[in-house]
């Protein structure tokens, strides 16, 4: 076994005594045990009670040459997952390590299945028929069969993790999991733990071993969204990751290696974070193989109302034939509004229009407050002959006016970070200035 089960792909450690293997065990964390049962210090079945103390997820085959039912059954008391006598066949093991294997695949699977469930809102259709959402399907249909890593760029809330989802349904991987983790939703000491997972003990609180996303997402896709958030050790584990496929739970010494693929999002400007000190440099070159550009809202000329529409019948709302579902009122609103939400925002603003109307279309009054405001009615009115930018500017400028040139809180009114406004305000120079500007 030494020799062969290398061979076909496993990681082996050989352990003489009962009291070696137990010592492995505090040490590191193994999917499967092959274990005798009579054995110098822990015996067989002492062995496998310890396996599940340091790794309850380990499953553990008896080899013995006593063909006895009795320690048979004893083995299975204690959560054997097999029962070999001696002499066996190699492929007789090699038989039940793929059977093994399979168990792990599918537990992982349904691991990632649940944490997708529990994440997914609505559907993972690329919803819109503007030439910039046709670039980007276009984009995702070119990558998305090959092994390179993404890397997805858009605002927040413009929808990057369908992009992932699309990338991950038209790939070859489309039948393994995938798993998504928002790296800047976690605490800097937990999202190492999360990731690589971890063996009991190896932190205050860690009372049991934990399998990470890399070992979950294994034959998948992992979508690491929000990647600027990373702290630079876990930057270091992925760069790791990414050049040698190896990974190390915390608390172990040995490596093992994860068949990943890795899809990135940001919202950031990464290439100003590693001139800044705040990215690894070599990491960002690594990551930044195929980039998409997800467009926000606002430039998607067109598609508010295929949104809309879809967003409307997830909350519920049913329109009859040849209805619409929003007053040509209500729709020039939600077509002049400048979205610095994005996506994310004009479903809550569909949702809090449905609680409102009870039948029939959708109308100004059943939009948020903002929407009736006199800003917003004077950039309907500005529309006319005006570039959407030139609009988003006069929203910027009557922010400022009202804040009294406050940048911090026309930002936060506006619902951007203060390092956008600026952005914003240095693209149009020759913008027309409010009165305290």
């Amino acid at each position: 076994m030494r020799l062969e089960l290398p061979r076909m792909g496993h990681e082996v450690t050989v352990c003489p005594d009962g009291t070696t293997a137990v010592a492995a065990l505090q040490k590191n964390t193994y999917d499967c045990l092959l274990v005798d049962l009579d054995m110098p210090g822990y015996n067989g079945i002492e062995v496998i009670a310890k396996a599940k103390e340091f790794s309850p997820e380990a499953e553990a085959i008896i080899l013995t040459g006593k063909s006895s039912l009795d320690t048979a059954v004893a083995a299975l008391r204690h959560g054997a997952f097999d029962y070999l006598t001696k002499p066996c066949r190699l492929v007789e093991i090699e038989s039940i390590l793929d059977r093994v294997a399979r168990k792990i695949e599918l537990t992982n699977k349904y691991r990632a299945l649940k944490q997708r469930l529990e994440r997914i809102e609505g559907s993972s259709e690329l919803i819109g028929q503007s030439p910039q959402m046709e670039q980007v399907r276009s984009l995702i249909a070119k990558v998305a069969p090959t092994p390179s890593t993404v890397i997805v760029h858009g605002e927040t809330g413009t929808g990057k993790e369908l992009v992932a989802r699309a990338v991950h349904d038209q790939s070859l991987r489309a039948d393994g999991p995938l798993v998504a983790i928002n790296c800047g939703a976690l605490p800097e000491n937990l999202i190492e733990s999360e990731l690589f997972g971890h063996r009991k003990g190896a932190f205050t609180g860690a009372e049991e071993h934990r399998a990470g996303l890399f070992e979950v997402a294994d034959g998948g896709t992992l979508f690491l969204d929000e990647i600027g958030e990373l702290p630079k050790p876990t930057q270091a584990k992925l760069l790791r990751f990414l050049e040698s496929g190896e990974i190390r739970r915390v608390g172990e010494n040995d490596s093992i290696t994860s068949d990943v693929r890795v899809v990135c999002a940001t919202h950031r400007a990464l290439d100003e974070m590693v001139a800044e000190g705040q990215f690894r440099e070599d990491l960002w070159f690594r990551i930044n193989t195929f980039e998409i550009h997800l467009p926000p809202l606002r430039e998607r000329d067109g598609d508010i109302p295929l949104l809309a529409a879809a967003l409307a019948q997830r909350f519920g709302k049913q329109t009859r034939p040849g209805q619409s579902l929003f007053s040509p009122e209500a729709l020039a609103l939600l077509n002049a509004h400048s979205w610095p939400g994005n996506v994310r925002e004009l479903a809550n603003v569909i949702e809090h229009g449905i609680i409102l109307c009870e039948r029939g279309p959708i109308l100004p009054e059943h939009l948020p407050n903002r929407f009736a405001s006199g800003t917003c009615r004077a950039t309907i009115r500005l529309a006319a002959g005006r570039s959407l930018r030139e609009i988003e500017m006069q929203a910027i400028l009557e922010a400022l006016d009202r804040h009294d040139g406050n940048k911090p809180k026309a930002a936060e009114e506006l619902g951007v970070s203060l390092k956008t406004l600026y952005n914003k305000l240095n693209q149009a120079p020759n913008a027309p200035l409010s009165k305290s500007a």
